[in-house]
């Protein structure tokens, strides 16, 4: 049964899907900062798509961004493709608009501004996931801007 979602919602999600932590972020209603970023913890498919939901449908999201690490060659792998999977879940358990974002080296990127912070090994294990999710709603709501800008 499809879960509906506020026909009012303003804010966008991105999501880097993980296979045992996925990071989640959310932007602010103008749909041009990065708000509120978090892990969830959840292995099982079905189960992770309903957190989502629930979570987009608490916070007002009308757009979920799912990262799509596609290879350096542009090539689709193992990743890209469980990234696709999480999409099409998304989309067949919600009415939300779910978009495919390629998010290449966003996990990198983020490594590295966690260890520039300072932050401990076990911490960034903890925090990377967020981070990369940021690090993707980031990127998107830069290149939408500049799109509307043009």
């Amino acid at each position: 049964m499809k879960m509906m979602s506020n026909n009012n919602a303003k804010r966008i999600m991105a999501i880097d899907f993980g296979d045992a932590r996925t990071g989640v972020a959310v932007s602010d209603e103008t749909r041009t900062l990065t708000g509120d970023a978090w892990v969830i913890s959840e292995k099982r498919p079905t189960a992770l798509c309903r957190a989502i939901i629930a979570e987009a449908d608490t916070r007002g999201v009308g757009l979920l961004v799912v990262g799509y690490p596609k290879n350096m060659n542009g090539t689709i792998g193992p990743r890209a493709v469980k990234s696709s999977e999480l999409a099409e879940s998304l989309r067949e358990l919600s009415d939300i608009e779910v978009i495919l974002w390629d998010e290449r080296l966003t996990t990198m990127q983020a490594e590295r501004i966690l260890i520039n912070t300072g932050n401990r090994r076990d911490k960034r294990k903890k925090t990377i996931d967020a981070v990369a999710a940021s690090l993707i709603l980031d990127s998107y709501l830069k290149r939408s801007s500049t799109a509307i800008d043009s």
